[in-house]
């Protein structure tokens, strides 16, 4: 569980990538390995919601079509 990004996205809006330490395995809901990518990147964003902001970081990994 996390909050993650795709990458497409990120790419799209150059977000500066910034590398973990080690990688994030992916599992599947099974708990299966995902045979497509681990994580390797996280990005930082500001999130606003009304008046509020926080900065959280974000996984990045392929999310298929969610942005």
């Amino acid at each position: 569980m996390g909050i993650f990004i795709n990458k497409k996205m990120a790419e799209k809006y150059s977000f500066r990538l910034q590398k973990l330490e080690r990688l994030l395995i992916v599992k599947n809901m099974n708990r299966t390995g995902n045979s497509k990518e681990n994580i390797t990147y996280q990005v930082e964003v500001n999130v606003f919601y009304k008046n509020y902001v926080e900065r959280i970081r974000m996984n990045m990994c392929n999310l298929g079509g969610q942005k």
